[in-house]
This record gives C-alpha cells, structure tokens and sequence, in this order.
C-alpha cells in the first residue's frame, strides 16, 4: 500500500530535479525525508538520524549542501510555483497570492541575519513585544483543496530575509532593504515568471504602499487595507486635464474613510459574505477615488466597513480592480489569514525556526527550504490516492468529535508513515530506482508503526 504513495512522492519531488546537480538533488531527498521524519527539534544531522544515514555518510556534506552549494532558492520556488498553477488552477485562472512577513527568534554569536524585531504574535496596539532573531517576508500562493478541506491554504513559493540597518552595516555584507522592497522584488520576480498571467495580491496595511502599489504591472490587483484617514481624491476631470500648466494627476479632494463612514448622505448597505469558515452579513460603504499617497492616479474601489463592537469603529479595505465587487473584496482579504496558519504549521510543526545555520548561504537557504518542503507535502497530499488513503487517516479521537476536513498535521503524518518504511540510501541505486526500493529490515525500529502494514 505504501509503495505508490511513495512513488508519489518521489514524483513530486523529481519536479525540483533541475534546480540541483545530480549529488545535490541527492542529498537534498535526503535531508527533506529526513526533516519531514523527525518529530522534536529539527536540524540537519537530525535529518540523518531519522534516515538512518548518520554514519554512512558524512555529515559535513550535508551542511555544505546548504552551504556552499550552487542551488539557489528562488529556482526551487519557480519549479514549485509552475506545479501549483499547472496542477491546482484552472487554466487562464486568475493567481491569487498573499504577501507577509513572520518571525522566529534565535540566538548566538557570529549568526548571519540576527536583529531585533518586533514579535507580532506578543505584541498588542498599545504595547510593543521586541524579539531577537530572523524576519523573514514571504510570498504565498493561495489554493483551495476542496478533496480534504474547505478553507484556502497558502503555499510559500518566494522567501527574503529581512535585516536591519544595523546589521546591515555590521556585516557589510549587501545594502539595507525595508520589507515592503523586498515583497515588491519578490512580486517582479514572480510576474516574470508568467508575465501574461492575471494575479490577485493581497497584503495588510503594512505592504500597501507606495512602494509595493506604485507602478505595478497592469495584471497584477492588488486588495489590501488601509488607514480610515487616507486621504482620497476623484480622479481629475476633461476641464482640469485641459487647464495651461502642470497636467493634473488628482482631482478634487474626497472625504475620509472615517468621514465617509459618519456621513449620511451614503446609506449603509448590506453584504452577505463568506469569510473565517462562515457566512456574515457585513454593512458597509464603497466609493471609486485614487489614493494617491499610496497607489499614485491609480483608481481604486474602497471599501468601507462597520465594526461594530470594539474600539474601532470602521475597517477599511481596497482593490486596484474596480471591477471587484465587495464580496470579492472582503473574500480575497480575509484569504490572507491563511498564510498565518502556514507560518504556524512550519513553525510548530516544521521545525521552521529550528535550524542552527550561522552563514549567510546556508541561513538564507535553510528556511527556504523548509517551506518548499511544506509546498510539496502539501502538493503530494492533494494527489487523490494519498488524501484518501488509509495513511491519511487522522488518529482516532473520541473526544474531539467536531473535526471537519484534514490538517497539515494529517498531511504531514501521512509522509512520515509513507517514508518510514523505506531506506532513501542506496548507493547502488540511482533516483529512478528509489520507486522501487525493498522496505526496511523488520530489525529496523521504524518499522513499528502500525500504519507500515
């Protein structure tokens, strides 16, 4: 039973082939096996623990994959972004993406990349929790998997380390870059990828700026939100583009969000939308202006939200496509939060802030890789034969009788079953042998899981 789900697997992961060298490819199914396997802290001599490749080969060969190798990630995330849209989207179908940045502390001397940063997850409005560590902004694309589940999930296909001035200027090592222009770098790096493609981006309010907005190409959207004190302007009319001087790039002045929402010349209208697993009726209010500060003379359609417990009276969102309308609007935004439970998987799960690489290589290519090996779990997992096998079946939980789909967790103990079994080390094989490879010796302690029969 287990012998297809793995040639499963190890077609998906023969899609990365051509990003390494053939010893790099190598080693690099070693170290994903060998890091989907382990259960507590991750590393890499962790990875060829649970393997079983500690002592058969050397470990230094394996630091120096990540190293001093000649891979580079940005490949590996376009072999996985083109699977994605060949294998999930309908063709012509509009890409949406989410824009983000997470953090995971860390600690030592002579590490690549430490700084402090404010750590979101302790942090409240009024008070502001720093943490050392690594900031790392990531692009996502965003996909439904209506085999197992009903919610969107959020696949990690660009990474960019963040670093702080001061860092920056310690180590001289590359020019300081603030986050919005590593996302916008990381969004010109994807639109090349596929520039006659459609995207659909969204962000919160601290990528949507100037400099992620500002001269984006015609086919990417951008929905994100903004302050309720933006100022807004119509956009200028016949008469004044027509008028001796300057050309005119704004029209008249708008009122606020904020006025917006007080006034009571617009009525409150409302929207049944599907948002956070549930449908909820929203009141709101929309205008069509540009947003100058922002989106330059780009026309956006805003959309104005009451809230109406708590200290915020109105949430406001945006869409550089007037042709949205407000369920698509509010829908794509609250799609976003997927990327915070991705975070949260790799994290916990993952081990995505375990790993002790101190160079600037292996620290900004170890992460990375985490996350890949997270879009391919999750491409693998989507495959029908392994979602609905008997290895995908969630653990049996009398007390927990609420659970409606299946988790990154269910994907990820399904691999572990999967390659427990088999010993991914073989040097009288190749990788096109590996399908086919013999089980464990029943000697073998992985061989205890009951799931292996």
């Amino acid at each position: 039973m287990a012998r297809p789900l793995l040639r499963t697997f190890l077609g998906w992961m023969e899609v990365l082939a051509p990003a390494f060298t053939k010893p790099g490819f190598a080693n690099a199914l070693i170290v994903m096996a060998g890091w989907i396997q382990t259960t507590g802290p991750h590393a890499v001599t962790q990875a060829l623990v649970e393997t079983e490749v500690a002592g058969r080969r050397h470990h230094e060969a394996f630091h120096r994959f990540f190293s001093r190798g000649t891979w580079k990630p940005d490949e590996v995330g376009r072999l996985l972004f083109e699977r994605i849209v060949g294998h999930l989207l309908p063709a012509g179908a509009t890409i949406d993406v989410v824009l983000d940045d997470t953090m995971v502390t860390k600690k030592g001397r002579r590490v690549f990349g430490l700084g402090t940063h404010v750590d979101p997850v302790r942090s409240t409005v009024r008070r502001k929790v720093f943490a050392f560590g690594h900031c790392w902004v990531v692009l996502s694309v965003v996909v439904h998997f209506p085999a197992f589940s009903r919610r969107p999930w959020a696949l990690p296909i660009l990474f960019r380390l963040y670093r702080s001035k001061k860092e920056c200027r310690s180590n001289r090592q590359g020019s300081y870059k603030k986050k919005t222009e590593l996302a916008r770098e990381m969004l010109d790096v994807m639109h090349a990828w596929r520039p006659d493609a459609r995207f659909r981006v969204s962000c919160d309010c601290a990528y949507a700026n100037a400099t992620v907005l500002r001269d984006l190409p015609n086919n990417i959207d951008m929905v994100g939100a903004m302050r309720p004190d933006a100022v807004l302007t119509a956009p200028p009319t016949e008469a004044e583009r027509k008028k001796t001087g300057r050309r005119r790039k704004k029209g008249a002045v708008l009122p606020k969000p904020l006025a917006l929402s007080k006034s009571a010349k617009q009525r409150w209208k409302k929207v049944k939308v599907h948002i956070y697993g549930r449908d909820v009726v929203q009141q709101i209010k929309t205008i069509d202006a540009q947003w100058y500060r922002g989106a330059g003379t780009r026309l956006l359609r805003i959309v104005v939200v009451r809230v109406p417990h708590g200290k915020v009276p109105v949430r406001v969102y945006f869409s550089t496509d007037i042709n949205m309308t407000v369920e698509e609007i509010l829908e794509t935004y609250a799609g976003r939060w997927s990327t915070e439970v991705c975070f949260r998987d790799l994290k916990q799960l993952l081990g995505f802030g375990d790993s002790r690489a101190r160079t600037k290589n292996a620290v900004e290519r170890t992460a990375p890789f985490v996350g890949y090996t997270y879009t391919l779990i999750m491409l693998w997992f989507s495959t029908q034969d392994v979602c609905k096998s008997s290895f995908a079946t969630p653990p049996l939980r009398p007390w927990y009788r609420q659970k409606q789909g299946l988790c990154f967790a269910d994907a990820l103990r399904a691999a572990q079953r999967v390659l427990s079994r088999y010993d991914v080390l073989d040097l009288a094989r190749d990788f096109d042998d590996l399908a086919h490879a013999p089980p464990r010796p029943p000697t073998s302690p992985k061989s205890a899981d009951p799931m292996a029969a």
